[in-house]
């Protein structure tokens, strides 16, 4: 495995790449991996010929008060699991690496970034939507491979890379989870031992939400309710739990097949996110 800290290194690594014809992934983390993280390296393995992995805790989206100084750092163990899991090349950029020193550009995708997660996070998405487009520029991979837990914020990047003309195709991996149902984060560390007992609660209201659709009921409204008030009673703090659709994040109708059921809510001081899809016929 090469490690690299600059891009000029890394742009040289893809440059004889591609002159040997190689077909590569990309997989953008913030490390402290976990089981998750790696089920994308092993999706991007079984696409590309070559698998490049990116560390890259990012200032930008992280608001005033958030954890961004707190933010688990785990390099060296990073290293030896992404090392076992047999990638060709890990970026391990610094911040001046990433934006220098007058960086003014940003990266907005309107009206998707402002909801949700957007909302209670103002300027998130653009963090997030800015340093992937830098790491696409960098990197100039083939396919990308992203979790599907953070359904927002692939939502955002798709939207991002057809706006944008980006010749990347984005590939989604299922939530790898705990057998309890709690999805796998690196923000889990941060609950306590009676949290964790807790924390599953917000995948069975998502499931519950789920079922009850599928048996017919379009009362979304409703059902967004009993869950905010389910998960209020087990101890949450919610932000929102929300019955959208899958392509666009607006609210479902009774028209709508296609549909995503997303949540977000604090338990203690960890933001915990989550979401299911449900898909039926007419």
């Amino acid at each position: 495995m090469q490690v690299t800290n600059t891009i000029v290194e890394l742009r040289n690594a893809v440059k004889t790449w591609r002159m040997a014809g190689a077909h590569f992934a990309f997989v953008p983390t913030m490390g402290n991996l976990h089981v998750g993280h790696l089920k994308l390296v092993e999706e991007a393995k079984k696409s590309a010929d070559k698998v490049i992995v990116s560390i890259f805790v990012n200032p930008t989206q992280f608001g005033m008060g958030e954890d961004y100084e707190a933010y688990p750092r785990t390099e060296a163990e990073d290293k030896q699991k992404l090392d076992a899991a047999g990638i060709d090349l890990l970026f391990l950029p610094t911040v001046g690496e990433m934006y220098g020193e007058d960086a003014l550009t940003i990266v907005s995708v309107k009206e998707l970034s402002n909801l949700y997660c957007g909302a209670s996070r103002p300027r998130h998405f653009d963090g997030v939507a800015t340093v992937v487009c830098k790491f696409f520029n960098m990197v100039q991979p083939d396919v990308a491979f992203l979790g599907q837990k953070d359904f927002q914020q692939l939502a955002v990047i798709r939207k991002m890379v057809k706006d944008l003309n980006i010749p990347v195709e984005i590939r989604s991996v299922e939530t790898v989870r705990e057998n309890s149902g709690l999805a796998l984060s690196s923000r889990n560390g941060y609950l306590s031992p009676d949290e964790l007992k807790v924390a599953p609660k917000l995948y069975q209201a998502l499931c519950a939400a789920r079922d009850e659709i599928l048996m017919g009921k379009k009362r979304y409204s409703v059902l967004e309710d009993e869950a905010m008030a389910y998960l209020q009673e087990a101890g949450f703090v919610s932000d929102y739990f929300s019955v959208c659709r899958a392509s666009d994040l607006l609210k479902a109708d009774k028209q709508d097949t296609n549909l995503v059921v997303l949540a977000a809510a604090k338990l203690g001081r960890t933001r915990l996110i989550d979401n299911i899809c449900v898909s039926f016929a007419r």
